[in-house]
């Protein structure tokens, strides 16, 4: 491979990226050929492959088993949570898949209905996702352990015709019953949902309401195995749903034949993995990460997907991906940098790492949010592999930037993402719209039309996509994120735009503080948030978790501000960092910064759906009411914009 390969392919795909995604479309399976490779629809809107059919559930299953790939293992279950294990060939899998379609035919279910799936991380809810592509139904997966408010508005925001759950989900040592939550949902959601049918888990049986309940071993038992149905490539694929700013669900739609060219294309062309190597993508499936890469993207490239249910400390201990790694012969892991936090928050050393056989890995690949250059140093000294933050979002679908290991290995930078993937004409702007110097941060968007893969619109909403997305910049999708570039084309993506502080007129990224921060060898894990100021305007205030030390709290607290001076400058006005024993996170291990900011700044608080421990939020107030800093904080705060005190967190209804 030649230095230059990366470039020629970016060129190209800039240049001609009609020509460029045709070519990737090779990869795919096309029952009838595509009339246009790009083309419009009367927004502007770009549209890809249109009058192509295909279908995702072949080309992800059937395929392989039809090349005689059959024996092939396509699915790896380890459960520590229930001591469980299992293992699917292409074949078996496949078989299963079809019965649950005939399942979803029998219950009324056809091409372009909805179905939404609330499970946890068990074979069944792979099982679902697969067998709906195979119909043409539109799955709509919600995370497992959404409270019921939050499951009907999206019922009555997708209008699903069944309803496909589990009787329960295990959070570390804790059964969480999930059936009260859907009774709750279709009541709050009336007539709406005809049939729910239900995983009984041993370890919490679903009490079954008549006519409505069915039993999912039950209706698979005497179900007739449903072939696949050609679908249009610009047909939906699925609804999932991201945070909106406005209470009512955003449903980003994936038309079907982007999806499966972007996916299969950045199977070997970014994570370099190959036909029936194992890749394990730790997350939930009802998160993007888990949908593009731990159902479709393995399978429609051939290789063995591996679903884990349990959590990277206390499925027993810190050495849970360490045994995984070994046991599997897992070649690439993406993860998000928090579970390598907690890692190595307990297990400082790696000490469970000795006597692991680790050496089928070949890279780690971290997502979801940004990982902070200690933390990336620390997995590649343990590890000994190279590790890559990468960049994607919900809306794009499959990486924007990144180090692509399968076109061409660029040295790291840490703290930055490295270079944006061919098909995506990344762009940093200012508040008017222009292109700013290299090394100044400024709103990252993407020069439309976007590549293949991305969402094309909000499901019953493409005013409020084009709002969202479209409006700010015209001729650019805004993607939400500020950052820059280097004078190398590096992309370091700093944080969100609604993240960026004014101290004193000058903007700063809470993502470059909090950088600074966690470079001390006793902080875990930190976040920076922005505390209003009567005179300055903001001024940030730090909020960090310790690793176990014998320094006292006050001197390590003292030693990270003068380390931030010392860094950034005084421009950087930090003079205040709370010790809290948690940072509260959604379940994906995101830290939940604005609800934070919104604590310290006296406004309502209320305790997002998404939020991983409740319990956390009382926790950090308590700590702020009670520390010297904290006071002091809430004492400037209050003197500048007569509120009151932080008030306590209420649930969200």
């Amino acid at each position: 491979m030649n230095e230059d390969h990366y470039a020629e392919l970016y060129r190209r795909s800039m240049r001609d990226p009609a020509g460029f995604w045709a070519d990737a479309a090779n990869a795919v399976d096309w029952t009838t050929p595509w009339t246009s490779v790009l083309s419009h629809d009367r927004c502007g809107a770009a549209s890809w492959f249109a009058g192509g059919m295909t279908n995702t559930c072949w080309n992800a299953l059937d395929r392989h088993v039809a090349a005689g790939h059959g024996g092939r293992l396509a699915l790896i279950y380890d459960s520590p949570v229930t001591n469980q294990r299992q293992r699917f060939t292409y074949s078996e899998l496949s078989a299963r898949v079809a019965k649950a379609a005939g399942m979803l035919r029998n219950l009324g279910v056809g091409s372009g209905d909805r179905v939404m799936i609330y499970m946890p991380a068990i074979p069944e809810a792979l099982v679902s996702m697969l067998a709906c592509a195979r119909i043409g139904a539109v799955h709509a997966v919600v995370f497992g352990g959404f409270a019921a408010p939050e499951l009907a508005s999206r019922i009555r925001d997708c209008r699903p015709t069944v309803l496909l759950a589990a009787s329960c989900g295990i959070e570390g040592g804790r059964v969480l019953p999930y059936k009260p939550a859907v009774d709750a949902a279709i009541v709050l959601a009336p007539g709406i949902i005809t049939a729910c049918v239900i995983v009984q888990r041993p370890q919490c049986a679903a009490s079954m309401a008549p006519k409505i309940d069915h039993d999912w071993d039950e209706l698979m038992a005497t179900s007739t195995p449903a072939g696949c149905v050609a679908m249009s490539a610009t047909d939906p694929l699925y609804i999932l749903y991201t945070s909106g700013t406005t209470g009512r669900p955003k449903g980003v739609v994936r038309p079907i034949g982007g999806h499966l060219v972007a996916i299969a294309w950045s199977m070997h062309a970014f994570y370099d993995v190959h036909g029936g190597e194992v890749m394990w993508t730790a997350s939930d499936i009802g998160w993007q990460v888990g949908h593009s890469y731990t159902v479709y993207g393995p399978l429609i490239n051939g290789s063995t997907t591996l679903l884990y249910e349990g959590k990277p400390v206390g499925t027993p201990d810190a050495g849970a991906f360490w045994r995984v790694i070994e046991e599997y012969r897992v070649v690439t892991l993406l993860t998000a940098p928090t579970a390598l936090r907690v890692i190595r928050r307990d297990d400082p050393e790696a000490g469970l790492l000795q006597g692991r056989d680790t050496s089928s890995l070949r890279a780690i690949f971290l997502a979801g949010e940004r990982c902070d250059p200690t933390t990336m140093r620390w997995i590649e000294r343990v590890l000994r592999r190279p590790v890559v933050d990468h960049w994607w979002q919900t809306e794009s679908g499959w990486p924007i930037a990144g180090n692509p290991l399968g076109i061409q290995r660029f040295p790291t930078r840490y703290g930055s993402v490295t270079k944006p993937m061919p098909g995506w004409n990344v762009r940093v702007l200012d508040d008017a719209g222009n292109e700013v110097p290299h090394g100044q941060t400024g709103s990252i968007v993407c020069k439309l039309p976007l590549p293949p893969g991305a969402a094309t619109t909000l499901w019953g909403a493409p005013e409020r996509y084009a709002d969202a997305y479209l409006n700010r910049y015209p001729g650019y999708y805004l993607t939400g994120d500020a950052g820059f570039f280097d004078g190398d084309g590096y992309l370091s993506v700093m944080t969100r735009t609604d993240d960026v502080i004014n101290v004193a007129g000058h903007r700063l990224s809470t993502g470059t503080l909090e950088e600074v921060i966690a470079e001390h060898p006793a902080v875990a894990e930190c976040a920076v948030v922005g505390l209003e100021d009567g005179v300055k305007g903001q001024v940030p205030l730090g909020f960090a978790v310790l690793r176990s030390t014998a320094q006292e709290v006050d001197d390590i607290v003292e030693e990270m501000i003068r380390h931030v001076r010392h860094s950034i400058g005084a421009i950087a006005s930090l003079k205040q960092i709370v010790v809290v024993a948690r940072l509260p996170k959604t379940r994906s291990g995101k830290i939940l910064r604005n609800t934070l900011a919104n604590m310290v700044n006296g406004h309502e608080v209320r305790i997002p759906p998404t939020i991983d421990d409740a319990s956390v939020l009382e926790d950090v107030r308590e700590v702020l009411l009670r520390s010297k800093v904290g006071k002091s904080a809430l004492a400037t705060r209050a003197q500048s914009s007569d509120a009151g005190p932080a008030p306590r967190p209420t649930r969200r209804r």
